[in-house]
């Protein structure tokens, strides 16, 4: 019996639609979220993809870099977030000061 496999991706090459064939199946409402928020996919793209090459330069595995740099974001963020809430707590008492000085 004879391969199959030509068969088989000639029916796929049929039945699979073309991408805007399926764009215009949607939904109108779906359509104009989908193209609003088409920029904001191919830039979160584009940063992952900057990402990963950038992971990939190293001798370790993508995956634990990855980590590393994951464990390096957070501690910024917590450190970021420490000193707007040092900022905040030096503005409040300022303004008691002042309050306190105009009564």
């Amino acid at each position: 019996m004879a391969s199959r496999g030509w068969m088989y991706t000639k029916m796929a090459a049929v039945v699979t639609p073309a991408e805007g064939e399926v764009f215009k199946r949607f939904n109108p409402d779906l359509q104009k979220r989908n193209l609003e928020l088409r920029e904001q996919r191919l830039k979160n793209n584009e940063e992952f993809v900057s990402k990963l090459i950038e992971y990939s330069k190293s001798d370790k595995p993508v995956w634990i870099v990855a980590a590393e740099a994951e464990k390096k974001e957070k501690a910024d963020r917590i450190r970021k977030e420490a000193e707007e809430g040092t900022d905040r707590g030096s503005i409040r008492e300022q303004m008691r000061r002042a309050q306190a000085e105009g009564k």
